[in-house]
């Protein structure tokens, strides 16, 4: 057997098994409870178990209906709370007791959320699934940072790059992430920094490069980190997890068009419609 194959151990009962119930494979955006989708909020209200990531912020926790089970399922960088094959286990047998469970990640969950592999892993069993998008990480921290991703003065396309490699297995094209004109934007990658410097450098990207580290993005926390890229790896130990790294030179716009205040308190008048909204219609 493989790491990468799972055994899955079916709920026995003697009695008549439940109707198959549901998987919602949900985003829950970058921290912000504010940028959650009505959708996303409509099934977090509705569901029966939910089961989250580390990167789902306390606020969004708080929205979390008194009648649901909740299942932290946190995973962080050599600190795996609970690992990926008990995660599907327990996505099947929450659904196969006839549950409807919303899977909720933090970001989309299908941008560096493994949530593709969570719902191959329902095929199997025939469990029905939906997903709902979430505000991406990279989209969401860098519009609170004032650093528009493109711009035709400064980058004509953006790439989003994994800090985590499969097995520690170096996937990347560094040589065309290197060349100019474009922005970079590594998730999961402070640990990674040293490593990012110097392929760069070796490929050709100038040491001058300016970049950004955006430390718990959308939050009253966030903190945005300012430089080149030959001192990455000095910024990258001033950040704190979770945070991006932005690289490229419209990272320089964040000194004008940084409008969110790292203090301001987080507005939840909105959040009464929204939920009116919800529960008077249900999740499919």
């Amino acid at each position: 057997m493989t790491t990468n194959e799972t055994v899955f151990s079916l709920p026995t009962s003697e009695e008549e098994p439940a109707a198959i119930g549901k998987v919602i494979l949900v985003g829950a955006g970058p921290g912000d409870p504010d940028l959650l989708t009505v959708k996303a909020l409509r099934c977090i209200q509705q569901a029966d178990v939910i089961v989250y990531d580390r990167l789902v912020s306390n606020d969004i926790v708080e929205l979390f209906p008194q009648h649901c089970e909740r299942l932290f399922v946190g995973k962080e960088a050599g600190n795996h709370c609970v690992p990926q094959g008990d995660i599907n286990q327990i996505l099947v047998t929450q659904a196969l007791s006839g549950k409807l469970v919303v899977r909720l990640k933090g970001g989309d969950p299908f941008i560096f959320g493994r949530g593709g592999e969570e719902l191959e892993a329902l095929l199997p069993f025939n469990i029905p699934f939906e997903v709902v998008p979430g505000i991406t990480a990279a989209s969401g921290c860098a519009a609170y940072s004032g650093i528009p991703l493109t711009h035709r003065d400064h980058a004509q396309s953006v790439q989003f790059i994994t800090g985590h490699l499969k097995e520690g297995k170096d996937q990347i094209d560094w040589s065309s992430l290197a060349r100019a004109n474009h922005t970079l934007v590594f998730y999961m990658g402070l640990n990674q920094s040293h490593v990012i410097r110097h392929k760069l450098s070796a490929y050709g990207m100038s040491l001058a490069t300016p970049i950004a580290i955006i430390e718990r993005g959308t939050s009253s926390q966030q903190q945005v980190h300012t430089g080149d890229l030959a001192h990455l790896e000095i910024l990258a130990k001033e950040a704190e997890s979770p945070a991006l790294i932005v690289i490229g030179s419209v990272t320089t716009l964040t000194h004008r068009l940084n409008w969110f205040k790292a203090k301001q308190e987080i507005e939840t008048q909105s959040y009464p419609k929204v939920y009116q909204y919800q529960v008077n219609r249900k999740v499919s």
